[in-house]
């Protein structure tokens, strides 16, 4: 059985890869004529690179014991991680039309039982790397080399569960693990740091004894130099990526939007939207 990381079509550039993630994204909010679109749009660089460069995995078995686990702590960014599951053919395209509706299998927000791909159930924050940690060491006690990535958020740093399991990966010197902070500056309650100011950041994570990079989420070379730097770190210690990103990424009329933790899009918005991204394809 290959142990080879699995990337269909690897002909293809990662930055058409985030530009269909973010077009199978529109296409899903579409369905529901709201939802959280802008963080969609801001992660897609970040999950080209996740699964058409750093995981391994096999879409015809999601289940697949040697694969790397990517945990989706947001619970909210489920139509990001539906975006690029139907990218990697893991889920079938066609399922795309039935986001958010009733017996689905793309919920509005992520549910582990419901969706082939899906790691855990993220729901309410905090919880997403705590479970990573406990993946990870369980992997380790099976000697499995696979990794476990946890992608987070910016609002989720302000909880101490967060803290706890980071403090927790460096005494354990988890070098299976990466975390991937999204720094998009924004939460329901209006801007991360107004809420509470979590900077500086990578000095914390390297008191806790992780193997820190802070890069431009969403320059695809950046992200990409991260992840391999990431992986191939020769400590023994956990790894994080902080990703600073821009919410609304590739769409300006939604990126400008003052508050768009939650957006509603109105109808004839999503068409332009959608023209909008397929001008700057691959830019």
């Amino acid at each position: 059985m290959s142990t080879e990381p699995t990337r269909a079509g690897s002909n293809v550039s990662l930055r058409e890869r985030a530009y269909r993630i973010r077009r199978n994204a529109l296409l899903m909010g579409e369905v529901q004529g709201q939802g959280y679109i802008a963080q969609a749009l801001g992660i897609s660089d970040v999950l080209a690179v996740s699964y058409f460069h750093a995981l391994r995995y096999k879409p015809e078995d999601p289940e697949w014991e040697g694969r790397d686990r990517f945990c989706l702590s947001i619970g909210h960014y489920a139509i990001a991680l539906y975006a690029a599951l139907i990218e990697a053919g893991i889920l079938p395209e066609d399922e795309l039309t039935s986001y958010g509706g009733d017996d689905s299998r793309l919920p509005m927000s992520g549910m582990a039982a419901y969706t082939p791909g899906m790691e855990i159930t993220g729901g309410s924050l905090g919880h997403g790397l705590g479970i990573a940690v406990g993946m990870a060491l369980g992997l380790k006690r099976k000697k499995s080399d696979s990794f476990v990535y946890n992608l987070f958020s910016d609002g989720e740093l302000d909880e101490g569960s967060t803290w706890e399991a980071a403090m927790s990966a460096g005494s354990h010197k988890l070098d299976n693990l990466i975390g991937i902070v999204d720094v998009n500056g924004m939460q329901a309650d209006g801007a991360s740091r107004g809420v509470l100011d979590f900077e500086p950041l990578a000095p914390k994570f390297e008191a806790f004894n992780w193997f820190v990079i802070r890069v431009d989420g969403n320059d695809i070379d950046a992200v990409r130099t991260a992840f391999d730097a990431a992986r191939h770190h020769t400590g023994s210690q956990p790894r994080i990526v902080i990703c600073d990103t821009r919410m609304g990424k590739g769409v300006p009329f939604l990126e400008a939007r003052e508050r768009n933790h939650f957006l509603r899009v109105e109808p004839d918005e999503w068409r332009q939207a959608l023209a909008i991204l397929d001008e700057g394809r691959g830019r």
